[in-house]
């Protein structure tokens, strides 16, 4: 899951080709529906994201009552409007005033506090859930932001990778080379700085040692010469999230696909390819393609049917792009790595969220 910033951005308004009382505002490659006339292009107006949770007052001053997502009807969700998606609200609180907001178009501001959103947290399952311990060494997984809120990530034809978004869970396992430790953990309970004790019934420990990932991380720790390495893992099947890829789940063991690799030498992080490192040691994310980057090639990417089965057994929830070469981004502030959720994915009935 990405950052929550609740945002000022100059709106390109687009025709709603299928609704005459509404029109189309972008901000970055996002689109969301708003009303006819309430806003021309050129104008400033805050944008708040998809996974926000609002207050009541703000709800009911917006005119959302009983409109938004979750059991209380108050988390910013992707919706389909007459056909047309729509990702985050485009709008003009009464909290914020025109100087706020133009200052914070300029210095990238953010009202998230002011008007009272915070980032939604996805409930963990038990089977995620675990005793934990203080891992304050334990290598962490990094939150990656959408290419459609940051479409400058990457210059045009730079060569890109392009590999599908699993919808599991991610598993994050840190090997200390001295020793021998293993460290192993989810995204949301490792960004807290805990670790997972080792436990059979756990989700994670249970892939962890079903593919002998921590076997894999010490051989790259002795090839690379490295005094700690991270590998980062999709898990998935039944009983995980909605989308299974046809992997059974339950008490048996659970479907899992190595995505990143980042290791500790001489005192530094280096992110390396784990395409490269792992092929023929771990089950890897299926690349879909790589060439030089063009924005709507990736995002025609992001659509139709998963991969991993090898069956097509349902939709693809996205993509993740990164560089041929690792290298640094000054638009995100760290690694060039970006995301982009398909519509399908977006807008499915019944679909699950864990961390």
């Amino acid at each position: 899951m990405s950052t929550l910033r609740v945002t000022a951005e100059r709106l390109t308004i687009h025709e709603h080709p299928n609704a005459d009382a509404l029109e189309l505002a972008q901000v970055g490659l996002y689109r969301a529906v708003v009303a006819k006339g309430a806003f021309r292009t050129g104008d400033l107006a805050v944008y708040i994201p998809e996974q926000a949770v609002l207050p009541a007052a703000l709800i009911e001053e917006l005119g959302l009552t009983g409109r938004l997502a979750g059991g209380n009807a108050d988390r910013v969700k992707a919706v389909r409007l007459r056909g047309e998606l729509s990702q985050g609200i485009v709008c003009r609180p009464r909290a914020v005033t025109d100087t706020e907001l133009a200052r914070a178009a300029e210095t990238g501001g953010d009202f998230a506090e002011l008007l009272g959103i915070v980032k939604w947290a996805p409930p963990i399952p038990t089977a995620m859930n675990g005793e934990v311990e203080a891992a304050p060494d334990l290598l962490p997984w990094v939150d990656i932001e959408n290419l459609k809120r940051f479409p400058d990530v990457f210059e045009p034809g730079e060569p890109v990778v392009v590999t599908e978004k699993l919808h599991g869970s991610c598993c994050l396992l840190t090997f200390h080379a001295d020793g021998g430790r293993v460290q192993v953990s989810s995204k949301g309970i490792g960004a807290q700085g805990l670790a997972l004790k080792e436990d059979g019934r756990n989700l994670y420990w249970r892939a962890v040692r079903a593919h002998r990932v921590a076997e894999v991380a010490a051989r790259l720790a002795e090839r690379l010469g490295a005094s700690r390495v991270g590998i980062f893992g999709e898990v998935f099947g039944a009983g995980v999230q909605d989308l299974g890829y046809g992997a059974v789940g339950g008490s048996e063991l659970p479907g899992y696909a190595a995505f990143d690799v980042c290791a500790l030498v001489d005192g530094q992080t280096v992110w390396l390819d784990a395409a490269e490192l792992l092929a023929g040691e771990l089950p890897l994310v299926p690349q879909l393609w790589t060439g030089p980057f063009e924005a709507g090639r990736v995002l025609e990417l992001a659509e139709g049917r998963e991969t991993v089965s090898g069956r097509a057994l349902h939709i693809r929830e996205g993509v993740v792009v990164r560089p041929v070469a690792e290298r640094y981004s000054p638009v995100l502030g760290g690694r060039a790595i970006a995301k982009v959720v398909g519509g399908a994915y977006l807008t499915r009935k019944g679909g699950t969220e864990f961390e």
